[in-house]
């Protein structure tokens, strides 16, 4: 890892280690550590890492970014931070300064269309955004008559309809009905949706590791606590097994994860290559969401499973992010619509590769 990333995970870790405890978190019922950390991420950068210094932004690499939430993942942090990351970046893909405050993405959903109306306004409804409550502007990616656009919406003139996801944080239903937005400009050249997505998948990706790695952590911590017939649980085999195949789910994920996350620092576009590496780490790193939290709360039995206790702070955002920007269901099926269309033999080189 390079010195700017360390710079910016140890910066981040300690505002989530002062600030985002997840047991503090756990513990209180009036969110009163939200603002707090919210104002200690801002001040530091953070949310806009992937702005631009000309634009309002920290001017982070994309690396620096990746490797930020990952951390944030590590301790399932519950504000808009990977939202308004995205949004920044989508923003600065045409050039589009980002405002203070917190932002999310529009649509985060592969099926969603939001429509660029003749007279410049926007029209459409977008279904499981993240942190739309939450949120003073919008990103949104609008297909128009002359191709794709990126707007900055004022988050006040949408009519968002409140929802939560497994995890109990937002994810709301927006309708823009004949909303002008603050600014819009043309989308880059070759940019589309599918672009979104996939940056978005890959946070997602990175997010769902990090939980996975503290799943494990707690996990490996409750085993060499609980006392069980005379003896440490972590001294039986079931449960050594189970915790061995955690840590295979844990390891599993963060390898696609990352790797994806180096094919976009490292790709001058989101070509083929891109594709392959953030659709399959969706895909593995969904799965594992979904097998590794299993694992974990077998091991805690059920403790593990009560609102007192963290390991469901974890598992049910795992949970949920499995199905923001494209579920691995989506990518599995577009996944085989490339190989099938270009053929195993065409992109087996873009494999090996790596």
């Amino acid at each position: 890892m390079a010195e700017s990333d360390n710079m910016v995970v140890e910066t981040a870790e300690k505002i989530f280690a002062d600030l985002a405890d997840p047991q503090t978190i756990n513990n209180d019922k009036k969110d009163a550590w939200r603002a707090p950390l919210w104002q200690a991420l801002s001040e530091a950068g953070l949310p806009l890492s992937w702005v631009p210094d000309d634009l309002g932004g920290s001017g982070a690499s994309l690396a620096d970014g990746f490797a930020l939430l990952n951390a944030a993942g590590r301790f399932a942090v519950a504000v808009p931070l990977a939202e308004t990351m995205l949004a920044g970046w989508l923003l600065a893909q045409a050039k589009i300064a980002s405002p203070d405050g917190e932002m999310t993405v529009v649509p985060a959903s592969p099926k969603d269309r939001i429509t660029l109306n003749p007279d410049g306004s926007l029209s459409g409804r977008a279904r499981g955004v993240p942190f739309a409550k939450a949120a003073k502007h919008f990103a949104v990616l609008a297909h128009g008559k002359d191709g794709i656009s990126i707007a900055q919406v004022d988050a006040a003139k949408a009519r968002i309809e409140s929802g939560l996801n497994v995890g109990y944080d937002h994810s709301d239903t927006i309708t823009l009905d004949k909303v002008q937005p603050v600014t819009i400009k043309p989308a880059p050249k070759g940019f589309d949706q599918t672009n979104l997505m996939l940056m978005g998948g890959v946070a997602r990706s990175l997010q769902i590791a990090g939980a996975l790695e503290a799943m494990l952590d707690i996990s490996v911590r409750y085993s060499n606590e609980r006392v069980a017939f005379e003896k440490k649980i972590s001294k039986f085999q079931a449960v050594q097994h189970n915790l061995a195949r955690l840590a295979g789910e844990s390891a599993a994920a963060l390898a696609a994860a990352t790797s994806a996350a180096d094919a976009i620092a490292n790709a001058k576009a989101f070509d083929d290559e891109v594709y392959l590496e953030a659709a399959s780490a969706k895909i593995r790193c969904a799965e594992a969401a979904e097998k590794g939290g299993a694992i974990a709360h077998q091991v805690h039995g059920a403790i593990g499973f009560t609102m007192e206790h963290i390991l469901h702070r974890y598992s049910l955002r795992a949970l949920a992010w499995r199905d923001d920007f494209g579920s691995e269901s989506h990518w599995a099926v577009e996944l085989g619509k490339l190989v099938a269309g270009r053929g195993a033999d065409e992109l087996w080189p873009l494999v090996a590769s790596r």
